[in-house]
């Protein structure tokens, strides 16, 4: 029963209801999902070093980390098709297998160039995990516990993606910057020792894999995702960069709804999108994200050059973000099995917009203890509200057989939604458009919406 205790430790779950499988499954998990989550922000704290000791222009240091983000955002929904039709448990532990050796090549790269591709590797490893995670909890957990093992997965993630990178500037300080790569070694090892030795194989589809909706799903997500990535960026090379790969993107997103309507086995039938529920689950996390991400991404900038605060100062207000949101994680899931996924889903994203909304006066006052801090523990407890309910709600609206794709989908429109944000709202505050205020107040709306969202389609998204 060790893996039970294990599981128990960490979740308000009895011992007894947390079986030695389910404690493995939750672990495993919770290491990959952790690894791909903290990684995509543990780089930009080594980039200074990692610059000077390969001798690298900040544009290659820049797509060091987009390269990371550009791949997982390209290869999302493939990953969790392949997830489903060759095995969930299968398709995990190669991700785990791809990601070691990336991060391990990473620590070997002699120049940028060999990092960068080094990195978009272990993108590729990590779009095959990140889907992999919640439909691996999905088949291991009855739907009236569900939504409690979500909150340990999404709590425990959270705060693995809050310290990675303060374990990444510690590494860096004491070591040599490959260390950041290095330290994802051994956790692998454990997770993939767990899910080879202490996970069954799940059935997998009796179908064969959708090669041509795959392609054309990568070219579409890539397309968009790198337009978004260079939208903003100087220069008309970047400039015809950005609109080829937006149009071709959205193209063969076109071409892919088409194939997918006529595929004899496709990848993603569209059935999925008529169901309302679905529907308003991505629509709330497109909102939501679009939100979190924008407000998220300018605030410490806007701390800085405004008010001359460190860069530490500025990174150490998410500490109670995350905290709140780790705490509040396991409980959000546990109300979701109990009442269902409306109300969280309503009242969480309406507490974070107004915490969205009380970041436009916080900053402008400017101090730590009575002004910013506050705010985020605000936005906080309406994330910690909000997100194991909405990855219950992702796995509820999944068609049978499909909660790979499900939640590649999922996990998609949240990173589209980031860089969305990134590039749009950048550019309303470069326009002047009344600065960070007016960026608060916009994330503020869009939550707002989110939370209209999820009042209005989830009503019979309940425990099924």
């Amino acid at each position: 029963m060790a893996w039970a205790r294990v599981g128990a430790a960490i979740a308000p779950f009895e011992v007894a209801a947390v079986t030695p499988l389910q404690g493995r499954v939750l672990t495993a998990t919770i290491i990959g999902s952790s690894m791909a989550f903290a990684d995509g922000s543990i780089v930009t704290v080594a980039i200074p070093k990692m610059r000077a000791a390969l001798d690298a222009s900040l544009a290659e240091m820049q797509w060091v980390a987009n390269g990371y983000t550009l791949v997982l955002s390209a290869f999302l929904l493939l990953g969790g098709a392949a997830g489903d039709r060759y095995g969930l448990r299968r398709v995990y532990a190669l991700g785990i297998a791809l990601f070691a050796i990336a991060s391990f090549a990473c620590a070997l790269s002699a120049d940028s160039t060999a990092l960068i591709l080094a990195r978009a590797a272990q993108g590729f490893g990590a779009a095959l995990m990140v889907p992999g995670s919640l439909a691996l909890i999905a088949a291991h957990f009855p739907t009236d516990e569900r939504g409690r093992a979500i909150g340990v997965w999404a709590a425990t993630t959270s705060i693995a993606a809050a310290f990675g990178p303060l374990l990444g500037g510690w590494l860096v300080d004491h070591a040599p910057w490959q260390s950041i790569f290095l330290i994802n070694l051994p956790f692998a090892a454990i997770g993939l020792w767990i899910v080879i030795r202490g996970i069954s194989d799940l059935p997998a589809g009796n179908s064969g894999m959708d090669w041509p909706g795959a392609f054309l799903a990568v070219v579409g997500l890539g397309g968009v995702a790198l337009s978004l990535t260079l939208f903003g960026e100087a220069g008309a090379d970047v400039r015809r960069a950005t609109i080829v790969s937006g149009i071709g993107g959205l193209a063969a997103l076109a071409g892919f709804i088409v194939w997918e309507s006529r595929a004899p086995t496709p990848m993603l039938p569209l059935r999925f999108f008529r169901d309302r529920r679905a529907n308003g689950v991505n629509a709330l996390t497109l909102l939501l994200y679009f939100a979190l991400s924008g407000a998220i991404f300018f605030l410490p900038s806007t701390l800085i050059q405004r008010h001359g605060w460190s860069a530490a100062e500025a990174g150490s207000i998410f500490l109670g973000f995350t905290a709140m949101l780790a705490f509040l994680s396991r409980f959000g899931g546990a109300i979701a099995d109990r009442f269902g996924v409306r109300i969280p889903l309503t009242v969480g994203p309406a507490v974070t917009a107004a915490g969205f909304a009380a970041l436009a006066p916080a900053v402008a006052f400017g101090d730590y203890w009575t002004a910013i801090v506050p705010t985020m523990l605000l936005m906080g407890v309406g994330m910690g509200i909000t997100v194991a309910p909405l990855s219950t709600a992702v796995m509820a609206t999944a068609p049978a057989g499909q909660t790979g794709v499900a939640s590649a989908i999922n996990n998609a429109v949240a990173r589209v939604a980031g860089l969305l944000a990134v590039a749009s709202l950048g550019a309303i505050v470069g326009e002047g458009f009344g600065g960070f205020s007016a960026l608060a107040l916009i994330c503020a709306a869009a939550a707002a919406a989110s939370a209209v969202v999820g009042f209005a389609t989830l009503g019979d998204a309940q425990r099924e």
